[in-house]
């Protein structure tokens, strides 16, 4: 009588069957449960870490709290002047550099333009009604103008000559108006805020 063999080369005896049924039962028993399925693990293993809360209401709180601490560090972020965290139309070695060279001037005109814009408006409501200061009024007005134009100018003019000199082929496009604006700005209320001081050499 011949015996069938399995693949394996094992024969297939009544004996090799029930050892090899005992090995299951032994390592089921020192794990403490079955082995689990391939996609069993898989799935658990895509799983987040915290599951989502189940009530709609949680889970609306729960992402506007993540949002919240997402600003509040984007934010801290912009402050210290990080590439990453400030708008898109800072960025750049050029608008850093216009931004260096206005910060560290030692006095900036049109930045105490805002005081002189309070005091028109109160001459308008004070002495609008008169006809005698409309044209004291209209000439404030285009002083106004023509010194945050002129020294926008100015400026811009310097950085331009500054990036040629230090930044070769790079654009200047929009700088004029992009310093013009950061100078209007007080210097504890700008931002990116500035990293130099007032007299340093640029």
């Amino acid at each position: 009588m011949v015996l069938r063999r399995r693949s394996g080369g094992a024969t297939a005896t009544p004996e090799n069957d029930e050892a090899a049924q005992a090995q299951d039962a032994a390592k089921s028993a020192g794990k403490g449960k079955p082995t689990p399925k391939r996609s069993e693990v898989e799935r658990a293993r895509r799983q987040p870490y915290a599951a989502p809360p189940k009530d709609k209401k949680a889970a609306a709180a729960q992402d506007r709290e993540r949002r919240r601490l997402e600003r509040e560090r984007q934010t801290a972020a912009a402050k210290r002047g990080e590439e990453w965290a400030i708008h898109p139309r800072d960025r750049g070695a050029v608008k850093a550099l216009a931004r260096d060279y206005l910060d560290s001037r030692k006095f900036v005109l049109s930045e105490y333009i805002l005081f002189c814009v309070f005091i028109l408006v109160f001459i308008i409501f004070a002495l609008g009604s008169h006809k005698a200061y409309s044209n004291l009024i209209l000439y404030l007005e285009l002083l106004i103008v023509l010194i945050i134009a002129g020294e926008g100018a100015y400026r811009g003019a310097m950085v331009t000559r500054l990036v040629k000199q230090r930044l070769p082929g790079e654009s200047t496009r929009g700088i004029t108006w992009y310093i013009t604006k950061r100078s209007l700005r007080l210097r504890a209320s700008r931002i990116p805020p500035p990293r130099v001081k007032r007299g340093d050499r640029i």
